[in-house]
Formats: C-alpha cells, structure tokens, sequence
C-alpha cells in the first residue's frame, strides 16, 4: 500500500515548507474531514482522495497557504470561511479580540463598529462572546463584505451585525455612537511589501497590507474621523506592526484620545494598543 502521508511529507519538505509534518497533517484532515487527532495517517486514499491531495500539493509548492487552498481557517474560537480577497487571519489578532472581550464585559458594552472588517474574524469573535452586544463593520471591499456576511451566517450572528461597503478614508461611518471600535488596518510601508513572504504578498490582498509611505497613514485617518462614533466612555483598539506603538500613540495622542494600555503578543511585540476618548 502506498504511503501517502510520508510522500506528502517529502513533497513539503521539497517545496521549502517549514513545518511539513504539521501541514501533511491538516491535509489529511481536510482530504478525510477528520480531526487530526482520529486518523490514521497510513490508511489509503481513493482515486478521489488521491486527485483532491495532487492538487492541494501542485497549489502548495506555488506558496499558496493552506487557507487560501481550503477556504477557512481557526481563529480564536471557530473557524472562518476565507479567500484571496480577504487577510488571512493571524494569531497575533488574538490579542486584540481578547482584550475587546474583556473591556465589553467589564463595562457591559452594547455597540461594536470594526473598521475594515475583512473576513468579520474579529468583530464576530467578540460578538460571539458578547451575547447582548450588536456590531457594525465596514470596508471598502465589496467581495470582503460578502465573506464576512457568510461568516456571520455561519455563526448565527447575523441578525447581530450589520455590514456596510464602504471607507473609511471618505467619511461614510454611521452616524451613531460605539462603545468599541476596532480596527487591524493596513500597517506596513509601502516599500516594505515587496519584502514580505510569498505567501503574504501574493495571495493577501495589497489593499489589505498597504499603509502608505510609512505603514501609519490608515492610522492617521482613523484619528481624523472616528471622534463622532465613539461614546463618550468608549475605547479605541487597534493592532498594530512591529515598532509602531509610540508613532501611533502620538497620532492619537494629537487628536485628543488618551492611552489606555499597550498589549504584547506572545512574542512579546507590542501588538495591541488602546485609547479611551
């Protein structure tokens, strides 16, 4: 009997993959739709079984990511539908929506708004640890709002969020307050894409990553415009890239908003930075 799971091991390991035993395992578990933890990785493979592996490896050696290939991935607490028009979700955004989590219960916040919504992966964790809370997410993607609407579905949250195409950068935000507002906007310069990892720069969207000549121009506009959402006690979370904190605790420093408190990753990045008004 063939050893799929050894020959797709070896394919991995041949196409630069870092992790090759960890990603043979999540295909097996895609191709058989089993937990990782029930398989038997020597068991065989039908001819379907066997043609659905072939294509996922031929994507694979492209530096296509798992996600993409798939369609979903884990986040938080659930698993979100994804594609090439929306921002893999990271596990640094963790961060930010457990700290969402924890102001919005510790203040009894009603009213969310996320700020380039992308694939819903954040507003939706907090909504669906925040029961008596509704959300409102906006971007300027037409294809990211539809995936964030399926996501929604998905969680049966729905009838809890309502999402607007639209950007932020020409002021279309609702004209009500928000307890929270939440925000992974674009934050690398320019200059620096081209640097990034394969997997980063050719399959999530540039509008995504894009934040302008210095990483900070989303920011800035956050700043200028999000005065009249925001509740008169409510807090600003907004992630943030390596070594921008002090930059963006100035931006919003300068337009009346007071630092709340920084939060590291678990590499100990200073990921999550939060404002109260």
């Amino acid at each position: 009997m063939t050893d799929f799971f050894t020959q797709t091991v070896d394919e991995l390991i041949v196409a630069g993959v870092s992790s090759p035993r960890l990603e043979a395992r999540m295909i097996f578990s895609h191709i058989l739709q089993q937990p990782q933890s029930t398989i038997d990785y020597q068991c065989d493979l039908s001819i379907e079984q066997q043609t659905q592996l072939a294509e996922i490896l031929q994507r694979r050696r492209k530096h296509e990511p798992l996600d993409k290939i798939f369609g979903y991935r884990d986040f938080y607490k659930n698993t979100f539908i994804v594609s090439d028009q929306v921002l893999s979700p990271r596990p640094d955004s963790e961060i930010l929506v457990e700290e969402a989590i924890k102001i919005a219960k510790s203040t009894n916040a009603e009213t969310i708004l996320e700020l380039g919504v992308g694939s819903g992966c954040l507003i939706l964790s907090v909504l669906a640890e925040c029961p008596d809370m509704i959300g409102f997410g906006i971007d300027k993607s037409p294809a990211a709002i539809d995936i964030a609407r399926k996501n929604a579905a998905k969680l049966n949250l729905e009838k809890r969020i309502t999402l607007q195409n639209g950007d932020y950068f020409v002021p279309t935000l609702p004209d009500k307050k928000f307890s929270l507002i939440i925000s992974n906007p674009p934050y690398i310069a320019s200059k620096e894409i081209e640097s990034l990892d394969l997997e980063v720069k050719s399959f999530d969207p540039a509008i995504a990553l894009d934040g302008g000549t210095d990483g900070l121009e989303h920011y800035r506009q956050i700043a200028s415009v999000i005065d009249k959402c925001l509740s008169p006690d409510g807090y600003i979370l907004l992630e943030i890239g390596v070594g921008q904190a002090d930059a963006v605790k100035n931006i919003f420093s300068a337009k009346g908003f007071t630092l709340n408190k920084i939060v590291c990753d678990l590499a100990g990045i200073k990921r999550c930075i939060i404002f109260k008004k």
